[in-house]
């Protein structure tokens, strides 16, 4: 999408790229801006593999939801940073299964506000809220997360692709485990997360994003530091592995990516 044809959406800022939009990009989506795909270039030219790391990560998405309304009968999820709309969404992938299935998606990117709200204008089943992923308390106090889901019952919480957007300031493994707290035994989490072994990526690529987004992020981490935030919880088969590893589809092609990963796991809280 380009400046011209783009909607005017107040509190959209152009001229900062937005993770969002970025991804929407890496995805072949077209609510994007010049600001966005420039980002974009500088990554691929950075870590070739990102983009394959994007289409990576979304599959990841629609096999964990799947999987967790076909064998676990969750009919709930709260998709924090959910991000664009696009093929596949969390509650297309959910309803196929039960059209009873009920989504919450959470976000404050004002352009995935407006697409969002147009695209579920027409369900009851599901809705979008601006919120901070951050600011759990209002998640779970908000009238229509309240209309759509019980709390008491088996809920899935996502976040895929968007920890790594929190500074360590502001604890992104607690916020998640905050989320795991107000949820029912039985519910489940569902997470990946960008790692990289490499110490001076890790570096260039959190200094890029930081200085890109206007300081909107958080940082690349290792494996080591992300594999604690599941402590108490119990994991899926196969674990934490990378994206396209965890449960593929026979049909899958999946695309290594060489220079980060997205490091991926489904775990449930105990009954």
């Amino acid at each position: 999408m380009d400046e011209v044809s783009a909607p005017r959406i107040p509190g959209i800022d152009t001229s900062t790229p937005s993770v969002a939009r970025m991804y929407d990009y890496y995805l072949g989506g077209k609510d994007n801006f010049a600001v966005d795909r420039e980002a974009c270039a500088q990554l691929d030219a950075a870590a070739p593999s990102t983009g394959a790391l994007a289409v990576n990560n979304r599959k990841f998405l629609i096999r964990a939801v799947r999987h967790l309304a076909t064998e676990y009968g969750v009919r709930q999820f709260v998709d924090h940073g959910s991000g664009l709309p696009t093929q596949d969404n969390v509650h297309q992938v959910a309803q196929r299964i039960d059209p009873a299935a009920r989504v919450v998606y959470i976000d404050y990117d004002p352009i995935v506000l407006a697409h969002g709200r147009a695209l579920l204008a027409e369900t009851d089943s599901t809705t979008v809220i601006g919120a901070d992923m951050r600011d759990t308390d209002a998640i779970v106090g908000n009238p229509e997360l309240q209309r759509l889901i019980d709390l008491t019952q088996p809920t899935a919480a996502l976040y895929l692709s968007v920890l790594h957007c929190i500074p360590d300031s502001d604890d992104p493994r607690g916020l998640m485990h905050r989320m795991v707290d107000a949820m029912a035994p039985g519910s489940f989490v569902v997470v990946s997360h960008l790692v990289s072994d490499d110490a001076a990526l890790r570096t260039r690529m959190t200094d890029f994003m930081l200085t890109a987004t206007g300081g909107n992020w958080g940082r690349v981490r290792t494996v080591e530091e992300v594999a604690p935030w599941f402590e108490g919880l119990e994991l899926l088969e196969p674990g934490l592995v990378e994206a396209s590893q965890w449960r593929p589809d026979p049909d899958d092609a999946p695309q290594p990516t060489m220079e980060w990963i997205e490091f991926a796991g489904v775990a449930r809280k105990p009954l």
